[in-house]
């Protein structure tokens, strides 16, 4: 039992898991934001366009008790398309700020022997395929 606490205790503090932890409280704290701008800035202004119904109401009734509430749906889709527009654009910009540091790096070290930077992976051009006989007859 005591190696699954030292396991444990390892596990816990690597770097990766405190960041992941950081990152789910610091998610969860924007959640609560964009559940804000959401419910209380942008479904006000489009309920005030639809005539002043409270976004909330909408709904279809099936039965005699049971509905179908849309207005909600779509208040968490706008949830989510705003929460991915800010993730998508903290990844953008983090990936623009390793290029800079990239090429700022391998400005000031020409000489030095570098790892390949991953991104020029990526764009590399495939190499010329060899004449064939086939290409050659034409």
């Amino acid at each position: 039992m005591k190696s699954f606490f030292k396991e444990f205790e390892k596990f816990i503090n690597q770097g990766n898991v405190l960041d992941m932890a950081v990152g789910v409280i610091i998610g969860a704290a924007f959640k609560s934001v964009v559940d804000s701008l959401v419910n209380d800035i942008l479904m006000p202004l489009i309920s005030l366009f639809k005539g002043g119904m409270d976004f909330s109401e909408w709904a279809i009734p099936i039965g005699d008790s049971a509905t179908i509430n849309y207005g909600n749906f779509i208040s968490v889709l706008l949830n989510f398309l705003i929460m991915a527009m800010v993730l998508f654009l903290i990844v953008k910009t983090m990936n623009r700020a390793r290029e800079l540091m990239w090429a700022k790096y391998e400005e000031e070290n020409p000489e030095e022997k570098k790892e390949e930077n991953p991104e020029e992976k990526k764009e590399e051009k495939p190499e010329e395929k060899k004449e064939t006989k086939k290409d050659k007859k034409k």
